[in-house]
């Protein structure tokens, strides 16, 4: 039984990087997991990934690189201001600058770092680095 289907594919996606396999399929498929995967592509995480299957139903076939240390979502799914994105960096990045926030805000789910820029709260969903 499926409780968080991020939580899923961001476990399936680090356990398959330290496997070192290639490929990856993660099912079922979510706009959110999509935009997730998204963000990873445009910040140079996974090489790519492409809806497979039928209209509602089907998933994703993500290619890796190899470049995800660690990644998993945060839980409670905490709001935050724009001002206060430095005091998460610390608390599950490992360094200032060396991987990102995921971030839901009233504009789409983007980077905590566009999210600064844009001067834009919200809740916070995942880390990757």
């Amino acid at each position: 039984m499926l409780l968080d289907p991020l939580a899923n594919a961001l476990s399936k996606i680090q356990n398959h990087e330290r496997a070192r396999k290639r490929e990856v399929d993660l099912v079922p498929a979510s706009k959110l997991i999509n935009k997730v995967l998204q963000i990873m592509q445009e910040e140079d995480f996974i090489k790519k990934f492409e809806f497979i299957g039928n209209g509602k139903a089907g998933g994703f076939k993500v290619t890796l690189k190899g470049k995800i240390n660690r990644c998993g979502v945060i839980k409670p799914r905490h709001s935050t201001k724009h001002d206060e994105y430095e005091q998460w960096e610390k608390r599950y990045l490992p360094a200032a600058g060396f991987g990102i926030l995921v971030v839901s805000t009233p504009q789409g789910v983007i980077t905590h770092k566009k999210a600064m820029e844009l001067g834009l709260g919200g809740r916070l969903l995942a880390y990757i680095y």
